[in-house]
């Protein structure tokens, strides 16, 4: 079967379990950590995915990637020791992924993405969200990144569109013009 079938089918049974449970935010949480953690450290996913590796340990890995010493809900350990009975560890990050993207579009949130070339000040941040979130009428989850290369300038994403003014793709663009005039030229 395809990777994008068993993890929506397995998020779509979380999402439900986790509405019948009334712990949809905690279990939007704990799934955000998860796939931040599969992201940070890319050996979690190696180890999980290692046969030899006993499913208490893995159980133990995954608690600990992500509430670190605290303790996960049992929802969400729940979840996690189903996904290691049927063995579909290997898709976990997969079902944490689709999970969020469920939960976002019930809950009406958008994702946004703010990469400058230098760090943004929370207010800013705060006051661009704020702007996305009214006129898309929704709320915003707003990432900030900062990327030395641009030079200068910002790329904003958000959901499925991309601003791009930065000063290192408009200098791109400048040297493409003076590329294509020089061919002609020639």
């Amino acid at each position: 079967m395809d990777i994008g079938i068993i993890s929506m089918r397995y998020a779509k049974a979380l999402m439900g379990f986790a509405k019948d449970k009334g712990t949809e935010e905690v279990m939007y949480r704990e799934c955000s950590k998860l796939a931040k953690s599969f992201s940070a450290y890319p050996d979690l996913r190696s180890a999980l995915e290692n046969p030899l590796l006993p499913a208490q340990e893995k159980y133990s890995l995954v608690c600990a990637a992500v509430a670190g010493d605290g303790k996960v809900d049992t929802t969400f350990s729940d979840f996690i020791k189903l996904v290691l009975k049927q063995r579909r560890e290997d898709l976990l990050q997969y079902m944490c992924l689709s999970f969020m993207d469920l939960y976002r579009q019930s809950k009406h949130i958008g994702v946004a993405r703010l990469i400058t070339a230098v760090p943004v000040s929370r207010e800013i941040a705060d006051r661009i969200r704020n702007s996305a979130s009214s006129m898309l009428h929704a709320r915003m989850e707003l990432e900030t990144e900062v990327n030395p290369s641009l030079e200068g300038g910002f790329i904003f994403d958000i959901n499925d569109y991309r601003l791009d003014a930065s000063i290192a793709t408009q200098l791109k663009r400048v040297k493409q013009q003076f590329i294509d005039k020089n061919r002609r030229i020639v």
